[in-house]
């Protein structure tokens, strides 16, 4: 008996609509690679990549996947949309970045088929957009060795989330096209906190994602009320 696929075909469509753009950085993405230069230092500050097997689950066009490969012996990139898929790959070769994989596929199905294979595993603007991100949590705890290091970034659901990263990202300053995000679908840090323990990994650090639309910045404090990102570990053998 097969197992459900842990998608949303709305929230895939969505972004396959818009894969021919992914690699516009004044496009529909323009965020994402904005903020790919901060949270690549900081992946990289607590999990150096060099010389490791890395995993981006979710990968979509492949920004962060295609950045940590600069670094990473290898990384694998994985997400159940097609097209995005399709335009990472074409962008990898046009890179000449022969280290770096994209397959569509699942954690879920992954984690069955490599259990304990890469030393760091990211998840990055993934969870707010699945029907159950507990599961993608587990996966990802499957999928990281031993020591191995699982970075999550994701939306709060609290009301300044609702009136920054919908009302004011998607209506007023038009970051985002309409209906990227679903205010329900928003994990509180204790929510995924609390996947992460259930999962076997432990949350040691938290930072919180800021956004000054006047001089178009992005950085990392200790706010977490909107955008933050987790970085667990799994424990050693």
């Amino acid at each position: 008996m097969s197992t459900p696929v842990n998608a949303d075909p709305a929230e895939l469509e969505k972004f396959s609509e818009l894969a021919h753009r992914w690699w516009d950085p004044e496009g529909e993405f323009r965020p994402l690679h904005q903020i790919n230069p901060l949270r690549l230092a900081w992946i990289d500050g607590i999990a150096p990549l060099a010389g490791k097997e890395v995993l981006d689950v979710g990968c979509g066009g492949g920004i962060l996947a295609e950045a940590m490969a600069r670094s990473a012996a290898r990384v694998t990139g994985v997400d159940l949309a097609a097209k995005p898929l399709r335009v990472a790959q074409l962008h990898a070769l046009e890179s000449g970045l022969s280290n770096l994989e994209y397959r569509e596929s699942s954690a879920e199905a992954l984690a069955q088929e490599l259990p304990a294979r890469f030393d760091v595993v990211t998840c990055m603007e993934m969870l707010e957009h699945v029907p159950d991100p507990a599961s993608v949590v587990r996966a990802c705890a499957q999928l990281a060795r031993p020591g191995g290091w699982v970075f999550f970034s994701t939306i709060n659901r609290s009301s300044k989330a609702f009136a920054f990263a919908i009302v004011g990202a998607e209506y007023i300053l038009k970051l985002l096209p309409r209906g990227t995000h679903d205010w329900s679908r928003f994990i509180r840090p204790s929510e995924l906190a609390g996947a992460c323990r259930a999962a076997g990994l432990d949350v040691l650090h938290t930072r919180g994602m800021q956004y000054n639309p006047l001089t178009r910045r992005y950085w990392l404090d200790a706010d977490a009320s909107v955008n933050y990102l987790f970085a667990t570990r799994k424990p050693a053998a």
